[in-house]
């Protein structure tokens, strides 16, 4: 690694690929890491796939609750995929090597399936708000063409930024090394790493997270907000507590999101590390989609009455 650095130092030539450091330099901790993360991986695919599945076929699940889940389940996979089989590679060969464009489509990819997964977020909020606060007209505000024009936005946004960000990214020059001190292909780390003025492209990074961030989080915040009220008036216990019940999961799924978004970026500079970034982009690449199902399905009646009803279909 070292000499492959100074090579691009001295030189000052442009690389064709790069290495990605991954976890850890220990040998001892490749082997159980990736047994580790292997099983992590199995578990993200089974469990969003049985999502997809699940509320695809089965009719009780076809209400716009659901919809906005199945696409929830669908980007937790997507940016999953994006980093843990190249994350798996990387405890199983001595130089985790991944190419120019390689590393280009990886961070396109993560990018989108993260930012998608801000607004999918803030779409289930406010679905959560309408069935609560405005249950009778519920089927007529959330309509079909409502929930995939959510859905289509949350996409085509994305995909716009991403594109964007990588395309401005990748016109830099990489020339003060090709290591990469993470897992997979980020903006901070490619940031480090280059010799070029990088300060239009980290305004346009810093300028579209604030945006999606912040915005997101409005949604949310607002639709929990109304939602509180909306409780706090109802007479009945029962009520109170079937409406608490209904978005409870989603709470819990959007704390963890969030919170962890919020330790990563609002650092203080000084006591910012890449060590502690590769941390927390373990807990919200690989552990939050796989614990997701689990905070929608465990706690979800009709997802297990679903569940009961397709195991009864296969025996």
């Amino acid at each position: 690694m070292e000499e492959m650095t100074s090579l691009n130092e001295t030189t000052g030539s442009q690389v064709t690929e790069f290495i990605l450091m991954g976890l850890t330099n220990r040998p001892k901790l490749q082997g159980p890491l990736f047994v580790v993360f292997f099983l992590n991986y199995m578990a993200i695919v089974v469990g969003n796939m049985g999502l997809i599945i699940l509320t695809s076929v089965d009719s009780h699940l076809k209400t716009p609750m659901y919809f906005f889940l199945r696409h929830l389940a669908f980007v937790d996979l997507g940016y999953s995929t994006a980093v843990g089989p190249k994350m798996l590679v990387g405890f199983i060969e001595e130089k985790n090597i991944i190419s120019y464009s390689g590393c280009a489509i990886q961070l396109l990819f993560y990018v989108i399936f993260i930012a998608s997964e801000l607004f999918i977020l803030s779409a289930m909020a406010y679905d959560r708000y309408v069935a609560i606060c405005k249950p009778l007209y519920y089927m007529i505000i959330v309509s079909d063409r409502v929930c995939w024009l959510l859905v289509a936005i949350s996409y085509l946004y994305s995909t716009m930024v991403s594109l964007l960000v990588t395309i401005e990214l990748f016109k830099l020059s990489f020339c003060k090394s090709n290591v990469i001190r993470h897992f997979y292909c980020d903006g901070a780390p490619l940031l480090s790493i280059t010799c070029s003025d990088a300060s239009e492209i980290e305004l346009i990074i810093m300028i579209f997270a604030a945006f999606n961030f912040v915005s997101s989080l409005l949604i949310i915040l607002i639709s929990y907000m109304l939602i509180l009220v909306t409780i706090l008036r109802m007479n009945s216990s029962e009520g109170r507590h079937k409406a608490f019940s209904t978005f409870g999961s989603h709470l819990t799924g959007v704390v963890i999101f969030y919170g962890t978004l919020i330790f990563i970026y609002l650092q203080p500079q000084s006591s910012h590390s890449f060590a502690v970034d590769k941390i927390a982009s373990v807990f919200y690449t690989l552990v939050i989609p796989m614990l997701n199902p689990l905070i929608y399905s465990l706690r979800n009646k009709e997802v297990k009455g679903a569940l009961r009803r397709l195991f009864i279909k296969i025996m």
